[in-house]
C-alpha cells in the first residue's frame, strides 16, 4: 500500500526533471542561436571591407651620387651646406616620403578620411616635413621656427598659385581645393623645397624612414597602386587583395 509520503514524493517529484529539461533546451537554443548570430555577424559586407595594402618602396639599381648643397645665404641661421632631400634611403634602399595611393578607389565605405588640415615648417631653412598629403578641400599650415624672413612660392596647375613673404613665428594657411602635386619654394633660400600631395580620395599613404607604408579597409579585389617620388617619378603595379591580410607589395622605382 503506497503511503501519503510516497505519494508526495511521486506527485512533486515528477514535474521537476520535465521542468530541468526544458530548461537545458531553451539554454540551448540560446546558445545555437547566439552562435548564429556570431557566424552571420562575422559574414557581414562591412567586415569584407576590412583588408590592407602592406608594403615597401625600394631604389632599383646603383644609388645616384647626392651631393651636398651649399647654402650661400644667411650661414648664421642655414648653416653652410645641407644635405640633398630629393632622395632619401634607408640603409636596405627604402624610399623615404614617397607618396602611394590607388589610381580607382573602391565603391561603396570608404577609408578613414585623411586629416583636414596638415603643418609643415620652414626650420634650419628647409621645409619639415618636406612632403605632406592633404585632402581636396584641405588645408595647410605654413609656419617659419626660424629668426629669419621665409617666402611661400608655387604656381599649381589645378589649384591657385601663391608669393607671400613669412617672417618668423607666423602662420599661413593656404587651401587646397583640387588633386594635383604642388612644388613649394622659398625665393630667399634657393635650395628649399617641399611638396604638397593633394589626394583625391582616402586611399593615399606617405613611407616611413624604411620605405613602408599600408593602405587600409579594402575590400577583396584587383587594384592599381601608383607611387610617386619628387625625383624618381611615377610608377605602377597591380595588386590582388585576397584572403590574405594584410597583403603584402614590393614596389621598386628604377634610379635615375
Amino acid at each position: 500500500m503506497t503511503s501519503s509520503i510516497d505519494k508526495r514524493v511521486s506527485a512533486g517529484g515528477g514535474p521537476a526533471p520535465r521542468r530541468l529539461a526544458a530548461r537545458t533546451s531553451a539554454s540551448t537554443m540560446l546558445w545555437a542561436l547566439a552562435i548564429v548570430m556570431v557566424v552571420i555577424g562575422l559574414a557581414t559586407p562591412g567586415d569584407a571591407s576590412g583588408g590592407a595594402i602592406k608594403g615597401t618602396v625600394t631604389l632599383k639599381g646603383t644609388t645616384p651620387e647626392l651631393k651636398k648643397l651649399a647654402v650661400t645665404i644667411d650661414q648664421y641661421v642655414c648653416g653652410k651646406e645641407k644635405n640633398p632631400e630629393d632622395l632619401v634611403l634607408s640603409p636596405q634602399g627604402g624610399i623615404r616620403s614617397a607618396v602611394v595611393w590607388l589610381d580607382k578607389p573602391p565603391a561603396g565605405t570608404p577609408a578613414a578620411a585623411l586629416a583636414s588640415t596638415a603643418t609643415m615648417d620652414q626650420k634650419d631653412c628647409v621645409f619639415a616635413p618636406r612632403v605632406v598629403v592633404v585632402p581636396a578641400g584641405g588645408k595647410i599650415d605654413f609656419l617659419n621656427s626660424d629668426r629669419l624672413l621665409h617666402n611661400l612660392h608655387s604656381t599649381p596647375s589645378a589649384n591657385p598659385p601663391f608669393n607671400r613673404t613669412q617672417p618668423k613665428g607666423r602662420t599661413i594657411t593656404i587651401a587646397f581645393e583640387k588633386p594635383e602635386i604642388i612644388r613649394v619654394t622659398c625665393d630667399l633660400h634657393s635650395w628649399m623645397r617641399g611638396w604638397v600631395v593633394v589626394a583625391e580620395h582616402p586611399y593615399y599613404a606617405l613611407t616611413d624612414g624604411a620605405g613602408e607604408f599600408e593602405l587600409k579597409g579594402l575590400p577583396p579585389g584587383r587594384y592599381t597602386l601608383k607611387v610617386w617620388q619628387e625625383r624618381l617619378g611615377t610608377v605602377t603595379k597591380d595588386v590582388v587583395v585576397g584572403d590574405q591580410d594584410p597583403t603584402p607589395v614590393s614596389l621598386e622605382m628604377p634610379a635615375r
